[in-house]
């Protein structure tokens, strides 16, 4: 492996823990709507448990209600008893074939519990984020001692390698505060 690949594959996987974290701030529950939100929620069909988004079709009514429409008759009432035991506080009601998801109003004080777990996301990936430089510079350390780079290189490949890292912590600060700044305006 080359210093080039070092750094392709740190950057690449810096990229997937920013991926990961828009994924876990997409399912905190904000006062808004989002199809999303049921994507963690997982139904029993035909003695499997899968996500919603397999047996129904999930979207958003208006700002704050999301509809799931079964595709079979009888998932209904599934559909409707896992929404309502999941850990999200949500109150599923039934039209029909069609299944209303209402989004309750917000607290002060469940804004800024979601506040906090937004940041310690946010705080997971840096984390994330500066171990994987670790590695890099440890596998760039190897190759030194290997003799297949140099000490000029390797102090070079350690300077981009924490430029690309400041990047994507900056990318998550980013992130995190545009998740909080959703939080507190609904």
């Amino acid at each position: 492996m080359t210093i080039a690949d070092i750094k392709k594959t740190a950057d690449s996987r810096m990229d997937q823990s920013l991926v990961a974290l828009k994924s876990a701030l997409a399912r905190l529950r904000t006062g808004r709507a989002n199809p999303a939100l049921l994507d963690a929620v997982q139904v029993e069909y035909y003695g499997s448990l899968v996500p919603i988004s397999q047996v129904a079709n999930v979207s958003l009514l208006d700002a704050r209600t999301i509809s799931v429409q079964p595709w079979e008759k009888g998932m209904g009432a599934k559909i409707e008893k896992a929404i309502r035991e999941s850990d999200l506080g949500l109150n599923p009601a039934s039209m029909g074939d069609l299944i209303r998801v209402p989004m309750p109003v917000m607290s002060e004080e469940r804004r800024k519990e979601l506040t906090k777990v937004a940041r310690s996301e946010g705080e997971g990936a840096k984390v994330a984020i500066r171990n994987l430089r670790r590695d890099a510079n440890e596998a760039i350390k190897k190759l030194v001692k290997d003799k297949q780079a140099s000490e000029d290189d390797q102090k070079r490949a350690e300077a981009e390698i924490q430029k690309v890292t400041d990047k994507h912590i900056a990318e998550v600060d980013h992130i995190v505060a545009a998740k909080e700044q959703d939080i507190l305006a609904v």
